[in-house]
Formats: structure tokens, sequence, C-alpha cells
């Protein structure tokens, strides 16, 4: 049974490419209008038609989301939003279902695949890990998300997480820029993504119910970076332990 799993998860992964493909070029010029507007406006543009982009495309390949605690987003608050990290499939489910305009940290160098690309620099603010510049302007570039009134989108992991714990150490950027724009963290939890799509498994798909969980704002006031990060680790690996299936 083990090898007909196998087998049917590759050529789902090949439909999974395919529909992601061809529905991305269905709503690329729907999406390049987000760029007549400034932001946030031109922001939030992009983030409803991600939305309806990311909801056909996760029908077509069998996948249902769950999202709970969208009701912890305040009105007219902005927020910095940490995610865990398990699979490539979280990136495009993120952001299309945070509230409101938002943009997420990203590696350079997706900004350069055709098409895509213009669709990613709008709704990312691009970072290259291995220059010290890129690295300082890209948080500056957080802190104007953040002053222009849209949530910033983080995975305080870095990238995925191959091992069997729950949660990998976090690195403190999003919690620096937390305590020094006095934001509140909204910590949430991805689930089953590890299921559909493995890091350690090459062109794999399977399809699974996923969900998204939404947790109570943590307050960055009277916090040093060190406790605020420690604070979200443990409520975030706490949380993922007591509701994965």
């Amino acid at each position: 049974m083990k090898i007909f799993k196998e087998i049917a998860a590759r050529i789902w992964a090949l439909w999974a490419i395919i529909s992601f493909i061809g529905s991305f070029l269905i709503i690329f010029i729907p999406s390049m209008f987000s760029y007549l507007y400034p932001d946030p406006k031109g922001t939030g543009v992009l983030i409803k038609v991600a939305k309806w982009w990311m909801n056909g495309w996760l029908f077509i390949v069998g996948c249902r989301l769950r999202i709970k605690g969208l009701n912890n987003f305040e009105n007219g608050k902005t927020y910095v939003v940490t995610y865990n990290h398990n699979a490539l499939l979280d990136v495009p489910l993120s952001c299309p279902y945070v509230p409101g305009p938002n943009k997420t940290i990203a590696k350079s160098s997706f900004a350069k695949v055709p098409l895509f690309g213009w669709f990613y620099k709008k709704g990312a603010v691009l970072v290259d890990r291995k220059k010290e510049n890129s690295r300082k302007e890209s948080y500056l570039q957080m802190r104007r998300v953040l002053e222009n009134g849209m949530h910033m989108c983080i995975y305080p992991e870095g990238t995925r997480n191959r091992t069997n714990e729950p949660l990998k150490t976090f690195h403190d950027g999003a919690f620096r820029l937390a305590v020094e724009s006095g934001k509140s963290i909204v910590p949430a939890l991805i689930f089953n993504t590890k299921k559909a799509n493995p890091a350690n498994k090459t062109f794999y798909f399977l399809p699974q119910t996923l969900e998204m969980h939404y947790l109570p704002p943590v307050s960055s006031v009277n916090q040093t970076v060190a406790s605020l990060k420690d604070k979200v680790f443990i409520i975030m690996k706490d949380y993922y332990q007591q509701h994965q299936s």
C-alpha cells in the first residue's frame, strides 16, 4: 500500500503544480491592478486577489482549509504575525487569510521568476540573507510596513522545520521588530501542511484538511527581545502540541 501512496502523491504533485501555475495565470492580470494604488490599498487589492486564487486552487487540489481566531485581530491595529513553517505550502497560504493588508518577509531570489516575481514583490519585503546590507534594509522596510497600517507576517524559524520537534529555534527578527515598533505579536499555527507537502520528500503532495489558528495577541510592552521570543515560542509550541492531529 505504501508504494501506491507514494505513486499517487507524485501524480497529485504534478497536478498541484500544473493547476497552481494555470490558476496563477488567470489571476495575474487582476493582481497587477494592485500597482495602480498606493499602499496600504494596493496591497489590500493584492491580498483579496490572492485569497480568491488560494480558495480556488485549494478546491482544485482537494484540500479543505479551516481558519480559527480571526477575531484576535482588532480593527484599526496592526500586528507582527508569526507563523510556524513546515512546508512550501505554508507560503501561499499565510498572507491571503490575514484580515487586511499585509506583507511577508521573503527571499529576494523568488522575485526573479517571470511574471510571478511582480506578484511576489508587491506582497513581500524582499531580503538576501547572505548580504548584511539587504538584511538591514529589509528590517527598515518592515518597520515602514507597520507604520503604513499593514500587518507584517514572519516565519521566525527562518526555514522549513525538517526536525521531529514541533518548532525550530526562533530567530530574533520578528521580536526585535515588535519590541522596537511597540506592536503586539499574533502567534499563528498552520497544521497539516507537513502531511500534504513534507519538506523531506521531493515532488510529493496529498490532499489534506489544512488549518490555520490565530492566537490572542502577545503584547511587546515591557518586554525584551529575548523575553518576548521565549514567551511566544512557548505559546506556539504548547498550542501546536495540544492541537496537532
